[in-house]
């Protein structure tokens, strides 16, 4: 009898490992698969890893993938929120292991949490790869933070000596555009005419604008036409139209400030910023630092200022009432 409820219990095992694809069930109901295993020593609570992940639905769509941004994630590894959560899953890995977890959505999105915009599926899917581990150890918390401190710096310093070679890659698969480059460093290549006065300082720029990194990945768009064609998540939250930008004042980045006096109304353009005139040695949330920019802008009008419009007044200084003894 024994034997046979054993016997029971295998068939059922594997029967739900064909379900799922030849996924193990863990704690929680984490599901998992690990693709590599190098038997380095596994990540813990407090560890510095870098990781690289590509995250999606159940239905193939795409939510983030760092292997876009050409760096892996920095993370310190928490304490899992869950049972069964992706921290659990990280807690499977060591250094050099791949794995790909697959998570019920409504397990991650409670307790208020909203839903990416037009979110659909069972499942979140998360296929990892562990790039980097600094242990915390025994390790005191400063000789911990300057050995994290130093990997960083020799990351950020890999970035910026490789990024002169991504632009020039760039510019040589489009040849075909015939980019301009400005003492600044700027590229930008006209695809389409305007008419009439180059915007001036002072003015607005109305337009309509697409990011991609240099490996085509699109970062954010102005243009619904592209979100759907790209296959991006759709925010009913967005109205997908032209923004407007002051020009020359400092308020975007400086490749913007200065591509846009080149242009007049109806222009449109390509336009390859390096990081020194984008987001810098810092980077931003969606980009590693020493991140060449490209994007195909519309210039769709142009807002000169009133000059009817009334002076700011300068403020009175004023004076101490005397006083008399």
């Amino acid at each position: 009898m024994m034997k046979r409820k054993l016997m029971f219990l295998s068939l059922a095992a594997i029967g739900f490992a064909s379900c799922n694809g030849g996924f193990k069930q863990g704690e929680g109901g984490l599901l998992y698969n690990i693709h590599t295993s190098k038997g380095n020593p596994k990540v813990k609570e407090g560890d510095f890893l870098t990781l690289n992940m590509i995250l999606k639905t159940d239905k193939d769509s795409i939510i983030n993938n760092s292997y876009d941004n050409g760096q892996p994630i920095p993370t310190l590894m928490p304490k899992p929120q869950t049972k069964g959560d992706i921290v659990s899953g990280l807690a499977l890995l060591g250094e050099g292991d791949s794995a790909t977890f697959k998570i019920a959505a409504d397990s991650v999105f409670k307790g208020g949490q909203q839903r990416p915009p037009g979110f659909k599926g069972k499942y979140l899917v998360y296929t990892i790869k562990i790039e980097k581990v600094v242990a915390k150890g025994a390790l005191t918390e400063q000789v911990f933070r300057d050995r994290v401190t130093q990997y960083m710096k020799g990351q950020t310093d890999a970035l910026k000596g490789k990024e002169p070679a991504k632009i020039q890659g760039y510019l040589d698969a489009h040849k075909d555009l015939k980019f301009v480059k400005t003492t600044s460093g700027l590229n930008y290549a006209v695809t389409t005419p305007g008419s009439g006065a180059n915007v001036a300082v002072g003015d607005t720029a109305v337009i309509n604008y697409t990011l991609r990194l240099v490996t085509g990945k699109v970062l954010e768009t102005s243009v619904k036409a592209v979100a759907v064609k790209e296959k991006m998540q759709i925010n009913p939250m967005n109205p997908y139209q032209p923004i407007r930008i002051p020009v020359g004042e400092g308020k975007v980045i400086k490749g913007w400030d200065e591509a846009f006096q080149l242009f007049n109304k109806g222009t449109k353009a390509m336009l390859v910023i390096p990081s020194s005139l984008g987001y810098g040695d810092q980077g931003s949330q969606q980009m590693q630092p020493y991140t060449p920019l490209v994007f195909e802008v519309e210039l769709v009008n142009i807002i000169h200022p009133n000059p009817n419009a009334p002076k700011p007044v300068a403020p009175q200084m004023q004076m101490p009432t005397p006083t008399t003894k």
